[in-house]
């Protein structure tokens, strides 16, 4: 059952503000090409990028599925998930989904969609890791705390 307010309240679903910040970069890319990556850097170092990303994704979606708890950041979260890659950084779908986004950027050799990375993880922060931080330290109290204590945000 929700109750009003139980929810981070944060200001968009990340995967949209991650794409919305890619589509921006490609956009930029296409009407003001600055491409000067090199192709063996968007190969070789932007497609196994890609895939640890989706690799990392995959196994903090299932670990939060076996928790029982909503994967939907609009959503109640049921508890406190800190197994899995959820052991070394209390983000790692955020982390997950910004190597994608980085090695699509290094693919793409676009320094425009690469350059776009810190804006996109500054409205990250403030507008979704800020609110749900606060969300989980109202709702879970210490048990939150000292998870957050133990492990590292990113990694």
């Amino acid at each position: 059952m929700t109750t009003p307010g139980d929810s981070p309240g944060v200001v968009a679903p990340p995967p949209l503000i991650y794409g919305a910040f890619l589509l921006l970069g490609l956009t930029l890319e296409y009407l003001f090409p600055f491409s000067v990556l090199p192709d063996w850097i968007g190969y070789f170092v932007g497609g196994p990028l890609i895939a640890a990303g989706f690799t990392v994704a995959i196994a903090a979606i299932r670990t939060f599925r076996q928790a029982g708890t909503n994967l939907d950041v609009r959503k109640p979260a049921t508890a406190i998930v800190a197994a899995g890659p959820f052991r070394h950084s209390r983000n790692p779908i955020y982390l997950a989904v910004t190597m994608v986004y980085l090695g699509i950027g290094l693919a793409a050799g676009s320094l425009w969609v690469l350059g776009l990375v810190l804006p996109c993880l500054a409205v990250m922060r403030t507008g979704v890791i800020a609110r749900e931080e606060r969300y989980l330290e109202r709702k879970f109290g210490e048990e939150y705390l000292a998870y957050k204590r133990a492990v590292r945000r990113w990694i």
